[in-house]
This record gives C-alpha cells, structure tokens and sequence, in this order.
C-alpha cells in the first residue's frame, strides 16, 4: 500500500494502480473525468504534484500508475473558447485560422503548452503552423490530440491550442488532403442497402451470438 493525497485528503491505496483505479478504490464514483479508459477520449485530464518537488505535473488518469505521496486534483473540463463556424463558409487559406481565432497571435512561445501535454505532442510547433496557415503541417502534428485541455489550462496567453488544431483538420480534410477513393465507394455501396440484409442479420442475433461473431472477424491488415 502507498498513500496518496486526492482533493487534499489522505488516502491508502494498492501499490501499482492507475490514477483512476485508485480513485475508484479510495471509493469515489466517477461519473465526471472517466470516459474510454484507454488513453484515448481525454476526459481524464490530472495535475499531481510529488511530495517535495515544486513541479507540477500533467497525465491522463487512465494511463499514469500512482506514487508515493502524489497529490492529485482532476481537471475533467476546463471552459475553452470554441467560436461558432460553418465549415461550408471558410476558405482553407492561411488567413482563416487567425480570423477565426485572432488570440493565437498574442501566443509569445513560453512553451508550457508542449510541457501540459500528457501526449508529449509538440503544441508550440502545431501552433506554429496554425500562425502560418499551414494546415498540412498543423493537420499532422496535432493528429494525436485527445482534446483533454490540459494545455489550455496552463496556457498564460489563454490560448486554445485544441480547438484551433480541430479546426485546421477540419479544414484539411475537408479542402487540402486527397479524396479517399475506398470512402466514396463504400458511401455508394450504403445508400444503394448493399448492407441491409446483413444488418438486419446481425441485429436478430443474441448477445452471445453476436460477440462469437465479432471475436472471430477477420481483421485487415
């Protein structure tokens, strides 16, 4: 066992669980800062600091195994700037973004944002690209971006790194990146049923069925 401190309180708990097991185990019910638990929705969004050590620190609760003394508080929503847009109206040039968000020009490179990121994805270079207008370059390197608001949390210039690096891919995929040519088929293919009857299949089968079906699917390379 190891004690941790959650919301100020002292708690003892088993030696090698997550940030989130431990919650759980100190007895919390989490309806709020849980989602996939797999690294992947960032509703999860922790600061913890060690015992001793000045530095704040940032991770997802699902992902981070707790240590002694840690001293957590979670961050599960942090109320970002998310103006209202029509995809359809924009232009994918490289005056849309700060248009759209003229705050990211005051960003004056402290770097605290790269640091917040429990996904160690370099924010300072992504916004970067979105001051250029190089959607390309933005669209890629925020591709990892689990939206937890982390970095908006610390940022001192109150940017919004994710929801500038949403609306680059946005645009991206929209205007810039190639037309996949499997999507388009496989749109065709539904709205002509091609899958109906096999949906209508699946959805008379039992839940045992059904899960025998699914773990015996062939996977593509």
């Amino acid at each position: 066992m190891l004690q941790i401190h959650i919301m100020g309180q002292a708690y003892d708990v088993p030696e090698g669980l997550t940030i989130l097991k431990a919650l759980e185990w100190a007895g919390f019910r989490l309806t709020r800062g849980v989602g996939c638990r797999g690294g992947f929705c960032g509703a999860c969004g922790t600061v913890y600091r060690l015992l001793g050590d000045y530095r704040l620190r940032y991770a997802l609760a699902c992902q981070t195994v707790v240590e002694p003394e840690m001293v957590l508080g979670q961050i599960p929503f942090f109320p970002a700037q998310r103006p209202s847009y029509r995809l359809e109206s924009l232009q994918a040039d490289e005056a849309t973004l700060a248009d759209t968000f003229p705050e990211i020009l005051r960003c004056f490179g402290c770097n605290t944002c790269t640091k917040a990121c429990p996904q160690e994805i370099d924010v300072l270079a992504y916004m970067a690209h979105a001051v250029r207008g190089d959607l390309p370059a933005l669209a890629d390197a925020s591709f990892d971006c689990i939206m937890c608001g982390l970095c908006v949390a610390r940022c001192p210039a109150e940017l919004v790194p994710p929801n500038v690096a949403l609306l680059g891919r946005r645009l991206y995929g929209r205007y810039v990146a190639p037309r996949a040519e499997h999507l388009r088929r496989r749109v065709e293919e539904l709205e002509a049923g091609s899958f109906r009857q096999q949906l209508t299949e699946l959805k008379s089968l039992s839940r045992e069925n059904l899960k025998a079906q699914y773990e015996a699917r062939e996977i593509e390379a």
